[in-house]
């Protein structure tokens, strides 16, 4: 198994992995996804953490680090879009690449790392959990916005 820090030349992979995630949503064009991978390439905000066996990504997740006016200016991150390909689980696969990310977090002096999870999937808690993090310490709340047409 090889990890690392996706290139562009990976993103095909990962919207295959990510149709596991997201499986009733309307799939990205891929000109639109490339557009998308080249600006959060080029702001140096968002990195996407892969797991590959042979040449197939079978695991990622995604780390924003966004800065901060408080906390003494030190940023904090977010870690978005976890997967692992259904056959790779529970091979400690998913949680290399999230402490992957965590390392980049640290990396880059955040003072804490936020990652939120469906209210539904009870195993992924224990999951986030085990590495660390604490479901209890805050409430997320969210506004989901429609697509305009």
């Amino acid at each position: 198994m090889e990890y690392r820090t996706a290139k562009r030349t990976d993103l095909n992979e990962i919207m295959k992995l990510y149709k596991q995630l997201n499986p009733d949503d309307k799939e990205i064009e891929y000109k639109k996804a490339l557009s998308i991978w080249d600006i959060s390439e080029s702001s140096n905000i968002m990195k996407y953490f892969v797991a590959l066996d042979s040449l197939t990504i079978v695991a990622c997740c995604n780390i924003a680090i966004i800065p901060n006016l408080t906390r003494n200016g030190r940023p904090y991150a977010i870690i978005e879009n976890v997967i692992t390909d259904s056959s790779y689980r529970r091979k400690g696969i998913g949680k290399k690449i999230i402490e992957n990310a965590i390392q980049y977090a640290k990396i880059n002096n955040c003072y804490k790392i936020c990652l939120m999870s469906n209210k539904k999937r009870k195993e992924a808690h224990i999951f986030y959990e085990d590495i660390g993090f604490n479901g209890n310490s805050k409430m997320a709340f969210e506004i989901r916005i429609e697509e305009l047409t």
